[in-house]
């Protein structure tokens, strides 16, 4: 049997998506609203202070196209915080008004393959990437995707030398866009139905696409990837929280 890669593991992740019901939300009168902003914001600030103690950390985008209005990235170091922070916005007045569509259930994964020669319980750098604080950058694109398990193209009956060659040559591609694209991969194998969640942040949305098309090239997407739907969006400050909630 191939050896399967060994990974190092940190904080647990939550992609929780969600759309508004507009017309519910413009039913209510503006102190509601209000209220519920508010009460909204106080949670975001709580998890402002959590990120300051770097005990975890998190992004809000609004979502562009009809998969949802907006998203919320959150990072914990244990898969009980996540599911109490997803329990507390699901109590507060503005989740009343809120549908979800989609949500991704992770860890932050860092393979093997990209830490040889590392120890991973001193290297800052290894730490830092499976413990990431969330870069807050304009634009944010999340996808996720599988390894294929076809006839000849089956990722998991390959060599692990030969799965390493090609993670690191596909890495390479990665690394011409250092400064415009950061990268977090996030493994939900026995967590969600996909193997992978791929979550970029650019100050150039163009930067998605370019860097997406040129890795199609490489045989670790060519022969063995699939993919999931792609969410893309534009970072949703506190501050903006109003203009993107005014009716």
């Amino acid at each position: 049997m191939p050896e399967p890669a060994i990974t190092l593991d940190g904080w647990y992740c939550l992609h929780d998506f969600r759309s508004i019901d507009w017309t519910a939300w413009k039913m209510v009168s503006s102190d509601e609203r209000e209220s519920a902003i508010h009460e909204f914001n106080q949670l975001i600030s709580k998890w402002g202070k959590t990120e300051s103690n770097k005990a975890g950390s998190h992004a809000i985008y609004s979502i562009v196209g009809q998969k949802a209005d907006f998203m919320m990235m959150i990072l914990r170091p244990t898969m009980e915080e996540l599911n109490e922070i997803e329990l507390e916005f699901n109590k507060t007045k503005l989740a009343e008004f809120t549908i979800p569509t989609y949500s991704y259930v992770s860890v932050v994964e860092l393979s093997n393959y990209m830490a040889q020669g590392k120890d991973p319980e001193t290297d800052p750098e290894i730490q830092a990437r499976l413990k990431p604080i969330l870069p807050k950058w304009k634009y944010a694109c999340f996808y996720p995707m599988d390894k294929r398990r076809q006839g000849n193209d089956n990722w998991y009956m390959l060599e692990k030398e030969d799965r390493g060659k090609m993670m690191y040559s596909h890495g390479m591609i990665g690394r011409q866009y250092a400064g415009k694209v950061r990268q977090i991969i996030t493994g939900s194998v026995g967590f969600d139905d996909w193997e992978w969640g791929v979550t970029l942040f650019a100050h150039d949305v163009l930067q998605f696409k370019k860097l997406v098309y040129e890795m199609r090239f490489d045989e670790v997407s060519a022969r063995f990837g699939e993919f999931g739907s792609f969410y893309v969006g534009h970072l949703l400050e506190k501050e903006a929280l109003p203009k993107f909630l005014s009716v």
